[in-house]
């Protein structure tokens, strides 16, 4: 009996280990009480303190209205800056600098009006996109995409002239439209750059379109309107390269120069200085690692926001989390980060809803 009473009194005290108190040293889980009424806003703060990716998403929340919230004025007078910088006033009115990636899948759905309310505003600064982010914003103000389904077969749509974007349905006549509409801008920009000695860019192209295209639906028209650059490296990997290819036929000479393009975005971040920079990307690939990149001729950003479903699992740059870029000076050792593990078209518009329109 005393052997029994040993071991037992053995695995009790390995079943129940005594616990470090983390009282007021962590976040208490609890959920938003539904008996308190309907408030949308105190739902989305509730997030922070339900666990899992709501967690992620209520911290993704912090970090992007620490971002907004930033001015130099938070910030120590270093003894080596200049009068300019000593000016209280000027201290206030400084900014964090914020870079705002998507791929063109996003632009595709409705999240294409919540990228188009931030540029409007000006909101922010710099943005990245696939051929496809800029190619979908103009053929939407030329026609408009449709609800399908993700099991719709693909040999029928194909039979009915439908190209199928996930559950989104895109009329093969859009892109119709879309080349009537844009072949004769390529004819004017040849001869502007034989004429006038123009030298193309993808972000001049992509301004240029978006001047054409004189929508205010357009996020491109605001961008345009609002001097806001937006680049684009891969600008010939979409709709828009079949229609640079078709033009080379038929009116060969247009040049679009990527390299002034990189000096560019880079000079966005390497002289962004005294201001901070803040990353919001959505989904992986291009945009998201062209951003993070110019920001590491910085030294790195000081906040990033990461929203996709990619897992960092396989080794690639679109589930990397924020901190595989701290390894390469991409971001700082030092910055606020989250990855929000979820579907953009559900996060982004909620995200939104809690920083920027919240202080609008």
């Amino acid at each position: 009996m005393e052997d029994n009473s040993n071991v037992m009194a053995s695995v009790h005290s390995t079943v129940f280990k005594e616990s470090e108190s983390l009282e007021g040293k962590g976040t208490k889980i609890e959920g938003y009480d539904f008996n308190q009424g309907v408030n949308y806003s105190q739902l989305l703060k509730s997030m922070v303190s339900t666990g899992f990716q709501a967690s992620n998403f209520g911290d993704a929340i912090e970090v992007v209205n620490q971002m907004l919230d930033w001015r130099l004025a938070d910030e120590v007078i270093p003894e080596d800056c200049d009068e300019r910088e000593r000016d209280p006033e000027y201290r206030k009115s400084v900014r964090c600098k914020v870079f705002l990636g998507f791929t063109s899948n996003l632009i595709s759905s409705g999240v294409r009006d919540t990228v188009r309310y931030l540029v409007q505003h000006h909101m922010v600064d710099v943005v990245v996109t696939t051929a496809g982010g800029i190619e979908e914003d103009l053929v939407k103000c030329l026609a408009p995409t449709f609800k399908g389904d993700f099991a719709l077969p693909g040999a029928y749509l194909r039979s009915k002239g439908l190209n199928r974007i996930g559950n989104l349905l895109v009329p093969n006549d859009n892109y119709c439209k879309f080349e009537d509409w844009i072949i004769p801008i390529f004819d004017q920009m040849l001869k502007e750059q034989n004429e006038e000695e123009i030298s193309w860019t993808p972000s001049k192209v992509i301004a240029r379109l978006g001047k054409e295209i004189n929508d205010e639906s357009s996020y491109l028209y605001w961008a345009y309107k609002n001097n806001i650059p937006v680049f684009c490296p891969g600008l010939t990997d979409g709709s828009l390269g079949d229609m640079l290819y078709f033009h080379s036929f038929r009116s060969p000479g247009l040049i679009i120069d990527i390299v002034q393009d990189i000096r560019a975005i880079n000079g966005e971040a390497v002289h962004a200085s005294p201001r901070k920079t803040g990353l919001i990307i959505l989904g992986g690939g291009l945009p998201k690692h062209h951003i993070c990149n110019a920001n590491m001729m910085r030294n790195g950003a000081d906040y990033a926001v990461f929203i996709n479903t990619a897992q960092e699992f396989d080794g690639s740059d679109s589930g990397a989390r924020p901190d595989e870029a701290v390894s390469w000076g991409k971001i700082r050792g030092s910055a606020k980060t989250v990855k929000v593990h979820c579907d953009a078209t559900i996060a982004f518009p909620l995200l939104v809803a809690e920083t920027f329109a919240s202080k609008k």
